[in-house]
């Protein structure tokens, strides 16, 4: 999933900072792979938790239901885009999210084919395997996947053949085309997609592709699921992704960033189509954790109060910029993409497109050993992608540019 770097072992970790046990300091650009938005050890998650331990860990909210969870629950309804009736089911993991927006989807549509994309990351549980597209690391020598699981083509710009001007076009006719024919319309309990995806490289779809696949969902009655694991809670610049162009979807699995560290994920949607299980149907000895709630409602105080979605966009007006001159000065930087504080560069060997997933590994380790945690991600392992916390400091965030920028001048 990420660049390992076991040769530091985490002693403390305060904000925006990780501390080894020998004392080294690391600027944060990973934020636990998007989990810690609002810092780590943010004040109100700390108070919020402290306070639940005190009064109890563990009851099982399906046998004894307690108001952290319902609390949550009501924010999430808040937060999420559209203003129909909503509910939502609190779980343990993304994976488990995702797995459980395919259960609902199924039983309201009565359907049973579910289509994703490539380049999409969904979790490492069996059936959320069969929906990742990329092998190596997460799928490899684990089948049999579960069936009825079909995959169409993305809008990736910077490697759409005919250009990225033809691409949210020609993508989604192609999506269209092979749902259409291959699978069937009719079939189709689900269509899941990450609004920016998140493992496959940072991914942004082309402009206009997401609504015309929204649409699509919609007149053939589909359920549209946006997977914003990795992309929601102010992460883009906007409470979740999937407002950057107005979509509505009918379901959104939520986790990473929902509780600054504590293991918490969410499905959320429509009312009719959350209701659509029967009684017992969805659920989980240990999903929606009091503690773990208490840690999200703290987690979205904070960025409410401090407006982390405006830090997300200001954290994008002063990274792209330097991240596009790198780029201008090092033919190695062939893509510089993604909105917010979900930013990164794609490596390519000079003269053409070829993936490097080797200089991007040596940089990234280059950075590690002066001072800063980046992570490489995508389908080719050739992209760094940087997830600093929402609540960094300017100065910090352009020491870590600087970190950044000496590591590609020594490579």
């Amino acid at each position: 999933m990420a660049t390992a770097h076991q040769d530091r072992v985490v002693q403390e970790a305060r904000g925006c900072t990780i501390v080894d046990v020998d004392g080294n300091s690391l600027i944060d650009f990973g934020s636990g792979i998007a989990v810690t938005g609002v810092g780590n050890s943010a004040e109100a998650v700390v108070r919020r938790a402290t306070a639940q331990l005190a009064d109890f860990t563990h009851t099982c909210v399906m046998v004894t239901p307690y108001e952290p969870y319902v609390e949550v629950c009501e924010e999430l309804a808040r937060v999420t885009p559209g203003d129909h009736a909503k509910k939502s089911a609190l779980f343990n993991s993304g994976a488990e999210a995702v797995e459980n927006a395919v259960k609902i989807a199924r039983t309201h549509t009565r359907r049973q084919a579910v289509v994703v994309f490539d380049h999409g990351y969904h979790g490492r549980t069996n059936l959320t395997m069969a929906l990742t597209s990329k092998n190596m690391p997460y799928k490899h020598g684990f089948g049999p996947f579960a069936p009825e699981v079909y995959r169409v083509p993305v809008a990736y710009p910077y490697r759409w053949l005919t250009g990225p001007e033809h691409c949210a076009e020609e993508a989604a006719a192609q999506a269209i085309d092979q749902i259409s024919k291959q699978v069937g319309a009719e079939n189709v309990a689900a269509i899941v997609i990450e609004p920016v995806l998140g493992e496959g490289g940072f991914i942004e779809p082309a402009k206009g592709f997401l609504p015309r696949i929204a649409e699509f969902a919609k007149e053939n009655g589909i359920v549209f699921v946006a997977d914003e694991i990795q992309s929601g809670f102010c992460r883009t610049g906007q409470w979740f992704a999937c407002e950057d162009e107005g979509i509505v979807p009918d379901l959104i699995t939520t986790a990473k960033g929902i509780a600054g560290g504590m293991p918490l994920a969410a499905v959320t949607g429509r009312a009719e189509m959350m209701d659509a299980a029967h009684a017992g149907g969805l659920g989980g000895t240990y999903g929606g954790n009091p503690v773990a709630c208490a840690s999200a409602l703290g987690s979205i105080e904070t960025m409410r109060e401090m407006d982390l979605a405006a830090r997300a966009r200001r954290i994008e007006e002063i990274m792209k910029p330097r991240l596009r001159k790198l780029a201008e000065q090092y033919d190695i930087i062939g893509d510089v993409r993604g909105r917010g504080a979900m930013l990164a560069i794609e490596l390519v060997k000079p003269g053409g497109k070829e993936p490097a997933p080797e200089v991007t590994a040596a940089l990234a380790k280059a950075c590690h050993l002066d001072g800063l945690l980046v992570l490489t991600t995508g389908t080719y392992g050739n992209v760094m992608r940087f997830l600093p916390p929402l609540v960094i400091g300017e100065d910090l965030l352009n020491e870590g540019l600087d970190v950044l920028e000496e590591a590609l001048a020594g490579l």
